[in-house]
């Protein structure tokens, strides 16, 4: 079980990395297909570059996985798939995560 300063923190990094227009667009993407970064940056319109680092904060926050893959002609390719998540989202879940902090601080 993680510590309890960290459940504020882990909520926290969580709703940042999924509030984000572009992010929800990439998660959108991939929850019809798993693909590959350079078929994902272009139904994004998005430099590729860029979009690593999205997906980066989004495979942190566990909404998306990749996959090492081989294309037809043997290169390698990175392929992106969405994750099955939910997130529970109330003030009680709110004041559970933040409450452990404030007592570390008392």
């Amino acid at each position: 079980m993680a510590a309890p300063e960290n459940e504020a923190t882990r909520l926290a990094e969580r709703l940042a990395a999924i509030a984000s227009p572009p992010r929800m667009r990439i998660i959108a993407e991939l929850h019809a297909q798993p693909l590959h970064v350079s078929e994902l940056a272009r139904r994004v319109e998005m430099s590729r570059a860029l979009l690593y680092m999205h997906l980066r904060k989004l495979e942190e926050a566990g909404f998306v996985s990749s996959e090492l893959t081989l294309s037809e002609d043997g290169r390698a390719m990175n392929t992106y798939s969405s994750t099955s998540f939910s997130i529970a989202l109330s003030p009680s879940v709110i004041a559970d995560a933040v409450t452990h902090l404030t007592e570390k601080e008392e």
